[in-house]
This record gives structure tokens, sequence and C-alpha cells, in this order.
């Protein structure tokens, strides 16, 4: 019987890694035939001596709209053109360099991260960036010029130099050695004091789980105090430390936590306008400055437990929450007049104007006014009862 389930074992790492390489193969061909039909389109320009250019999605929060039915961010339809002309001959020519190295990472199967491609350009001679700023922004061109071909930074090899959240729980990650191709196997729920840490990119991974949801945590203090007292076991979950908001790698793992393994994903972050507004409206549904990728790098079924303006209320924590500042008052009010989602979602409109009404902010750790403890036995329990009342 234990020969036949190592044997079994055995069977499905190598079932996995065959589909996760037969994934990231067919990813870089899709990468690198984009880059030549767009390099392609330029080349025959100059030679038929007409003017080349390139065309991008705007990218901000006014070309963006809102479906609840689609359920993420989706680009307008007002686009930029980059023509090649004595005003943008050098940011034409720093954008088809950058492709150029892009395809060459993608052939060697090599990365570069965002400092590394600026530092890159410093042999381009007058093509050079002067400061990263500038090559980040043509990055961001770049990849919301490709995103219509569904190919994203990630795929293009450009990869970010922060990394993803703290992952805990009962979970398996498949992931392979990048020389030997060799599957690796990480235990999530075997990691001692510490945790998982998700890659710069995700989508090679295979996953496996036993979990009933996804707790998606705002902050690290709350995520350590979970994580030690093994509240994954007991609510059977796993836990994703977002850190603020979260990294396009965690987002796209949690993502691929909802669609691959069907798995509820529960956000639990700060009761104020920035939680709301930035770090859970960015995981649900994206942000109009990456409104091109938010079809991969948000969580559209991804639901609001708390903390709400209601649980101030109904857990006492009045005199355990602090005054709205200026900024906040501002970024909800901002949100209720201009954000897409926001005026989609009336439960929303309505929390919204109950925390300006209260004139107040709560943090997670508010309830350790009652016990350091508290959080984990009465007010998770108590809200679990219920996911259909969660804000949307």
């Amino acid at each position: 019987m234990a020969a036949r389930k190592k044997s079994a074992k055995k069977a499905r790492k190598r079932s996995t890694a065959r589909k996760d390489n037969e994934r990231v193969a067919r990813m870089a061909k899709v990468t690198l035939d984009s880059i030549d039909q767009v390099a392609g389109e330029v080349y025959q320009c100059i030679e038929t001596g007409t003017m080349p250019e390139l065309t991008m999605p705007q990218r901000n929060l006014k070309n963006v709209k809102y479906d609840r039915k689609v359920g993420y961010f989706e680009l307008g339809d007002h686009y930029k053109v980059r023509k090649l002309d004595v005003n943008s001959v050098k940011t034409f020519a720093q954008t088809v360099r950058l492709m150029a190295l892009a395809k060459e990472m993608v052939a060697s199967e090599d990365f570069a991260t965002k400092r590394e491609a600026y530092y890159v350009s410093k042999n381009w001679a007058e093509a050079k960036f002067r400061e990263q700023r500038e090559s980040d922004t043509v990055l961001d061109d770049i990849e919301g010029m490709f995103s219509v071909r569904d190919v994203t930074r990630e795929d293009l090899r450009f990869v970010p130099e922060e990394h993803g959240g703290s992952v805990v729980g009962p979970l398996t990650v498949l992931d392979r050695d990048p020389e030997t191709g060799e599957v690796i196997e990480s235990d999530c729920s075997r990691m001692g004091s510490g945790a998982y840490t998700v890659p710069s990119s995700v989508d090679h991974l295979g996953l496996e789980t036993t979990a009933d949801f996804v707790l998606a945590i705002e902050t690290g203090g709350m995520f350590q105090r979970l994580n030690h007292h093994r509240y994954w076991r007991t609510a059977n979950c796993v836990l994703v430390e977002m850190g603020g908001v979260p990294t396009r790698a965690t987002r796209r793992f949690i993502r691929r936590l909802s669609d691959d393994l069907k798995l509820p994903v529960y956000a639990f972050v700060d009761c104020d306008p920035y939680g709301i507004c930035n770090i859970y409206r960015t995981l649900k549904v994206g942000s109009g400055q990456a409104a091109h990728v938010s079809a991969k790098f948000c969580v559209p079924k991804a639901t609001f437990l708390g903390v709400t303006p209601q649980d101030i209320l109904d857990f006492g924590l009045k005199d355990a929450t602090h005054p709205l500042q200026d900024v906040d008052v501002k970024r909800a009010k901002d949100a209720l007049k201009n954000d897409p989602f926001v005026k989609a979602q009336p439960k929303w409109g309505r929390a919204l104007k109950s925390l300006l009404k209260m004139g107040v902010r709560a943090e997670q750790q508010a309830f350790a006014k009652w016990g350091l403890n508290f959080v984990i036995e009465e007010y998770l329990p108590a809200k679990l009862k219920n996911p259909k009342a969660f804000l949307p």
C-alpha cells in the first residue's frame, strides 16, 4: 500500500512538471511571437517609407470601466500613439531596445528586475535613461501595448524588486528547479514559525489544498498572530499576508487559489479609506494605472470580511479608533464620486458614507482592546458564521 502511494505521488509530480513546462513553453512562444509582430510592423513602416508608430492604452482611472458581471476593471477606448518623430525619437528608441531585451531574456529564460533594466540602458549611448522613473514608465507602456495580446510584464521577463506575500496553511506548492526541472514541493503547513514566500512569477506553480477558504490579511502583525496560534489549522484555511497593497505576484497567487482551487477569498484589512479604496479595491478589481492587466492580477470573487464600519459598533471599538485625517476624508469622497467600483456597489457607498459620518478609522489590532486573541477566539468565528453578509 505504501509503495503504491509513493508511486502515485511520483506520477502526480511528473504530470505536474510536464503540464507546468508545457504552460511555460506555450506562454514563451506567445510572448516571442507578439514581440516579433510589433517589431515587424515597425520594420514594414520603415521599409515603405511611412512613419512607424506604437499604440498603447491610456492608463488612468478615467479610462476604466467596471461591470459587476465581469468583476474587474477593464480599459476604456482611449489610446495614445507613440510616433517616431523628432520629439519622440529617444523614447521610441528606448521602447524598441527594451522590447529587444525582453526577446533576448525570454529566449534564454533569463530575467531582469526593473532596476537592472534601467542600468542595462547605460550602454545605449543617447538612448540611455537618465533615471529609473523614465525606464519604469516605458516598461509600463510596453506592458500596456502587449496586454492586448494577453502578455504581461512578467511574461516579458521583467520582474519587480519586491517579493510576494507570505503564505501558511494546508497548501502544497509545486515549483521546479530552474536548472534541472526537478519538481520542488513546499508544504505550507510545515514552515515552523516562518512561512512560504510567493515568488515574483507564479503561473508555473502547481497548487494542491484541503483548505476551505483563503484569508487575505493586510498587516504582517495580524498575519503573525494568526500563524503563531495556528489559526489556519483551527479554521482549515490558507492565510496570505498582503503587507498593505498586495504586490502583483501576491494578487496573481490569490487569484489562482480562487480560480484553480475554487476557494472563497475573504479580505481582512483595516477599516479606513485606504484599506477599503486602495488595498481591497486593488485586490478585487485592480487599479486605474494597471487596468490593462486586471484580468489576471485581481480576484473578482473576493469579498470583504472586515474590519467594517458596522464592526466598530458591533464589537464596541469606538474608543479604540482614531480620527479620520484630511487625506482619509478626501480619499473616501473621491472614491464615492469617481471610483467605478464604489459607484457600482451601493453597499460600499453606504459603508463609506457611514465611515465619514462616524469620522473615525479602526485598525485590525483594535480588537486587542478585548484581549490579544479576541480576534481569533471571538471576532473571526462570529464573522465566518455568515460569509454571505460580507461586503462585496
